[in-house]
C-alpha cells in the first residue's frame, strides 16, 4: 500500500479538462462572459498542466482569464492580462506544480500586495502563512519569516517581493522548500537553487506591480457537493492606513466606554501589518505581531478564545524551537540535554513567548472579554479587531485595566 501511494505521487496526471472555458452571467437578454484558457508548461520537452489537485488522483487544471469583463452593481472584475499565479514563469521544476503549490503562491501574493515599501517575505503552507516579516533587507526579512515558525515552514512556499539576491538564496537553500516565488533572480542565484533539484522556482514579474492589485476584485467561485456554485466578490480590506482605524468606543446601558490610551506609531504599524496579513488567513483566526513580524498565528478554529490560546501556545513553542536552533543548530524536540531545555524554557517563559509588547489581531469581534484577556496576560500592548459585539464594553474595560490600546477596523475579515 505504501509503495502504491509513493507511485501515485510520482505519476504525472494527464487531465481531461478542455483547453478553453467560458463562464457566462445571464440576466434576461443581457449576457456577460468571462473567457479562460488552460495553462501548461513545457518541462523536459513535454507539455504538462497541473500535476494534480489537492491530492493525487484528483485531476485539476489551471485556467487564466484572457478576455471578457463582468460588471455587477458598482463593482467590476479584474481586467484580463494582468497575470500573477495564473500564468507563472517556471524557471526550475523537478516536479511540475500541483494545485496546492499554486494556491499557496497565490495566497502569498494576496498578502504581499499590501507591502511594497520594504522587503517583505511570506511563507505559506496549506494556504495559510507560517511566517510573514518585513525588514530593511530581503535576507533579513526571509530569516525573520522563516524563524517565526521554522517547523511549519518546512516544505512551504516562500514568496518574496524583491528580486532574490545571492545572500537570500543561500539562506533559503539551507532549508527545505517546495516553491520559491519572486519577481526576479539575480546573477548566480539559479546556480544556488539548482542544487535543490525538486525546488520549483517561479518568476512572476508582476510582483513588482503588486500594489496595483490593491482594492481590485475578482469573482470567487466555490463548488458545492451537489454541483452547485457559490459566486462572491473577493474580499477587499478597507482599513489599510492609520486614518482608517478608530479608537475602540461603544455604548452600553446608557454609558460610554472608550479606550484611554492612543496607540504609539510602532503599535499602529504592527496592527496594520497584522490586519493585512489577516486577509490571507483562514478564519476563525487570531494572530500576534511584533515589529512587523508574525509571532504566533492561530487559524481555522471554531471559537475565538480558543484560537487566541492556540496562537499564544504556538508563539511559545516556536520561540523555544527558534532559540534552540539558533544556539545549537538542532530542533528543540531533538535536544537531549534536560538542563539546556530548562534554560531555554525559562528564557522563553520570562519573555512570554515573545508576546510582550506585541499586537493582537482578530479577524472578527471578540464576543466576550476572555479573548483579549488571553493576550493581555502575556503582555500585549495593542489590539486590532472589527468591533461590533454587544459586549465590546467588556473588551474595552479589559484593555484599559492593563493600559492596552485597541482600535476597530469596522470590517470583518473572514476567509473560508
Amino acid at each position: 500500500m505504501g509503495e502504491d501511494l509513493k507511485k501515485m505521487y510520482r505519476t504525472v496526471m494527464d487531465d481531461h479538462f478542455p483547453s478553453k472555458m467560458e463562464i457566462s452571467f445571464v440576466e434576461g437578454s443581457q449576457r456577460q462572459t468571462l473567457f479562460y484558457e488552460k495553462v501548461g508548461w513545457v518541462i523536459d520537452g513535454v507539455e504538462k498542466g497541473l500535476r494534480y489537485g489537492e491530492n493525487p488522483g484528483q485531476e485539476a487544471a489551471l485556467y487564466k482569464l484572457i478576455n471578457g469583463n463582468l460588471v455587477l452593481g458598482e463593482s467590476q472584475t479584474i481586467q484580463p492580462g494582468r497575470y500573477l499565479a495564473s500564468n507563472i514563469e517556471l524557471l526550475q521544476s523537478g516536479k511540475h506544480p500541483g494545485k496546492t503549490n499554486l494556491t499557496d503562491a497565490d495566497n502569498s501574493l494576496n498578502i504581499l500586495r499590501y507591502f511594497v515599501d520594504k522587503p517583505t517575505v511570506a511563507i505559506v503552507k496549506h494556504n495559510n502563512p507560517c511566517g510573514v516579516a518585513r525588514a530593511d533587507s530581503l535576507e533579513e526579512a526571509y530569516i525573520k519569516a522563516n524563524m517565526a515558525d521554522r517547523v511549519a515552514a518546512f516544505g512551504g512556499c516562500i514568496a518574496l517581493n524583491r528580486p532574490v539576491d545571492r545572500a537570500t538564496a543561500e539562506a533559503i537553500s539551507k532549508q527545505y522548500a517546495e516553491v520559491v516565488v519572486a519577481p526576479d533572480f539575480q546573477e548566480g542565484v539559479m546556480d544556488i537553487f539548482a542544487q535543490k533539484k525538486n525546488l520549483r522556482v517561479i518568476r512572476i514579474s508582476n510582483i513588482g506591480r503588486l500594489q496595483t492589485f490593491v482594492g481590485e476584485r475578482f469573482v470567487d467561485f466555490k463548488g458545492l457537493i451537489d454541483g452547485g456554485i457559490i459566486a462572491q466578490w473577493s474580499f477587499v480590506p478597507q482599513a489599510r492606513s492609520k486614518e482608517d482605524l478608530r479608537l475602540a468606543e461603544c455604548e452600553y446601558k446608557g454609558k460610554t466606554y472608550r479606550i484611554e490610551r492612543e496607540p504609539a506609531e510602532q503599535e499602529y504599524a504592527d496592527m496594520l501589518f497584522g490586519w493585512l496579513v489577516e486577509s490571507g488567513i483562514t478564519s476563525n483566526s487570531v494572530i500576534y505581531v511584533k515589529n512587523e513580524v508574525t509571532v504566533g498565528i492561530g487559524t481555522g478554529e471554531q471559537d475565538r478564545v480558543g484560537v487566541a490560546e492556540i496562537a499564544r501556545d504556538k508563539a511559545f513553542r516556536k520561540l523555544v524551537d527558534r532559540y534552540c536552533f539558533e544556539e545549537l543548530n538542532i530542533p528543540y524536540n531533538e535536544l537531549a540535554d534536560e538542563e539546556k531545555k530548562k534554560e531555554i524554557d525559562h528564557r522563553v517563559a520570562q519573555e512570554k513567548g515573545g508576546l510582550i509588547g506585541s499586537a493582537m489581531v482578530s479577524d472578527a469581534f471578540f464576543p466576550f472579554r476572555d479573548g483579549v484577556d488571553v493576550g493581555i496576560r502575556e503582555g500585549i500592548s495593542a489590539v486590532i479587531q472589527p468591533g461590533g459585539s454587544l459586549n465590546d464594553y467588556q473588551s474595552i474595560d479589559a484593555c484599559n485595566e492593563a493600559n492596552v490600546t485597541m482600535v476597530y477596523t469596522g470590517q470583518r475579515s473572514f476567509k473560508h
